[in-house]
């Protein structure tokens, strides 16, 4: 199963629409990936009714997946990603990397981005409140992840997404928001000397009319 059949098969599972999709890895080749899946929506804490008290909704946690498919090659991850969000009809894939948090110099901010990537929010909430965690070993990739730095991707899906709701031009995309494979973008080379702290962009939206002022 690849990772488009992955998420599709979540969201079909929970039936909400989905903000982003992120995926991390560490700096290693042939480690899993965490892909984790933002969901748009609020779910009352407990399901007691008092009286004239209103307990506020909260918001949906996101859901942790491993993915333990082998990759040699930071573009194969690529590829993979690419293909999961052309079908999601998504505008843009980016990647960034980012260098480990345990390096000297190292701040705060980098060290909490770290640990988001791999679904640790630092926020105070319960864990089972702030990610349903089916990735097994996230924790120990987020460790290895501080010392060696990691890879995220991140996509915006449209179908299923609540980026469905936007009146963006793009004349890729079905009716459902999505796009029929393969994905005609490929990986990028990288560059040996962005490796450290690299930003990559991929876009994948096309608009083939031209667009007048409203």
């Amino acid at each position: 199963m690849d990772l488009f059949d992955r998420l599709r098969e979540q969201a079909e599972s929970v039936r909400l629409p989905l903000f982003a999709v992120t995926v991390s890895a560490a700096a290693r080749v042939n480690t899993p990936l965490i892909a984790i899946l933002h969901w748009h929506g609020f779910r009352r804490a407990t399901p007691l009714m008092l009286p004239g008290v209103e307990i506020p909704a909260r918001p949906v946690p996101g859901t942790a997946i491993q993915i333990d498919a082998p990759w040699q090659r930071v573009e194969a991850v690529d590829a993979m990603l690419l293909d999961a969000a052309w079908q999601f009809g998504a505008w843009e894939v980016e990647r960034i990397e980012r260098r480990g948090c345990n390096a000297i110099g190292a701040g705060a901010a980098e060290a909490l981005a770290c640990r988001q990537a791999f679904g640790d929010y630092g926020n105070g909430m319960p864990p089972d409140e702030a990610l349903i965690d089916g990735a097994n070993d996230r924790d120990g990739l987020m460790r290895l992840a501080a010392r060696r730095g990691y890879l995220r991707w991140l996509f915006r899906p449209v179908k299923g997404g609540v980026w469905r709701a936007l009146d963006e031009a793009d004349d890729s995309l079905d009716a459902d928001g999505g796009r029929q494979p393969p994905c005609p973008v490929e990986p990028q080379p990288r560059s040996a000397r962005k490796r450290a702290l690299g930003r990559t962009v991929y876009r994948l939206g096309t608009v083939r009319r031209i667009l007048l002022p409203r």
